[in-house]
């Protein structure tokens, strides 16, 4: 087949992955570059570290935040703590961006994958300004989803559970991304259970009732218990569309439902996710076009407005008008004067003779009496 007809390759998926602290990020990025790697042909994937405060990583990152920011020295210079020191570590490599960005879009054409590592603080990434920028960065260049990973054996609390579910909702409604749901360890935990109460809020609600500490002294359900209760039912719109699977880490079980649902998202990437993107830079530059509409016209207004004041202030202004009005009555009466001489010229045209208009309107202003028949 002639390789100048076939079709062109697709763009690289990206895959954000977020999570709690302890949740297991870092080897789940360590397994799925794993299974690309063992992939026939391989698939290396570009992966991108953006946690400056780790001592360790099972992979080996292309792009490492740790080699652009001392996370230590950044502590010490601006006096921070440990959650202060990462937050802006990460703000001052998002001003490079830009630069990364570009690095990785030059291997957009050789990889399949690209792979984001961020922060165990999950709230420095998701809330910060630089996560942000760095999430509209990528989405707007390539496709992209995020992967929630989730501690399964830690969620079997439905009060756990619950937590974990509206933080995972308030994710994807700010990031506007394609979401996956991964719980992971399941070698530990199996993740039938969290599912179940995924597409069966009374099964759920059974759950939370045979909890302890859901009821209180006398009997009755507790505050929390009730508000459980109503996120369950408020949850469940946000579950019917949310992709879920299970994943072991360790085992590696699982990690091919997980790209299957990774494919799926890039679809609804592409329906979904892309028209929104162009809507909101075509309003954002139609805005930024009628901002600078909306300057120049302030400026000339500014500019007309401190002409007139100076006019104002100026003590000969009065006898400038003045003058100003006599010269254009002058010129008035010029015309019409010139007018009449060039009406005469015609009616009293004779033989050998006739006048220069063009002459005539030049040497108007200065009353020259051109000769008329006797």
């Amino acid at each position: 087949m002639d390789p100048s007809t076939s079709a062109p390759k697709k763009k690289p998926m990206t895959i954000i992955t977020i999570g709690m602290a302890g949740a297991g990020k870092s080897t789940f990025v360590q397994r799925i570059n794993s299974h690309l790697h063992a992939r026939s042909p391989p698939s290396p994937p570009y992966i991108l570290n953006l946690d400056p405060a780790v001592t360790h990583l099972p992979f080996e990152a292309n792009i490492d935040i740790r080699d652009t920011v001392n996370y230590q020295e950044v502590m010490k210079q601006y006096n921070l703590g440990p959650n202060g020191g990462i937050l802006t570590a990460l703000n001052l490599f998002t001003t490079k961006f830009d630069q990364v960005l570009t690095l990785v879009e030059k291997r957009a054409e050789t990889v399949d994958y690209v792979i984001l590592d961020t922060p165990g603080q999950i709230e420095i990434f998701t809330w910060s300004a630089s996560g942000a920028i760095i999430t509209d960065a990528v989405a707007s260049s390539l496709p992209t989803v995020v992967a929630y990973i989730i501690d399964t054996p830690r969620t079997t609390a439905p009060a756990t559970f619950m937590s974990n579910m509206l933080y995972a909702c308030s994710i994807l409604y700010k990031t506007k991304l394609p979401f996956i749901l991964v719980f992971n360890k399941t070698d530990v935990q199996p993740h039938e259970f969290a599912l179940e109460w995924m597409h069966d809020f009374e099964a759920f609600q059974a759950a939370l009732a045979s909890h302890n500490g859901t009821r209180d002294a006398e009997g009755e359900p507790t505050y929390m218990n009730s508000l459980m209760n109503s996120m369950s039912l408020v949850l469940d719109e946000f579950y019917q569309h949310l992709k879920a699977v299970g994943v072991s880490s360790v085992t590696g079980d699982g990690i091919d439902e997980f790209f299957t649902a990774v494919e799926a998202s890039r679809e609804e990437y592409e329906t979904l996710y892309l028209p929104d993107l162009e809507r909101a830079r075509a309003i954002r530059e139609k805005t930024l076009q009628d901002a600078k509409a909306d300057v120049k016209e302030d400026s000339m207004s500014r500019f007309m407005k401190d002409l007139t004041l100076d006019r104002a202030s100026n003590p000969d202004a009065a006898l400038l008008d003045k003058w100003e009005q006599e010269e254009d009555e002058d010129e008035v009466g010029a015309d019409a004067e010139l007018d009449v001489d060039i009406r005469d010229s015609t009616e009293h045209r004779w033989p050998g003779q006739y006048i220069d208009i063009t002459r005539a309107r030049r040497h108007a202003d200065e009353n020259i009496n051109w000769p008329r028949p006797g």
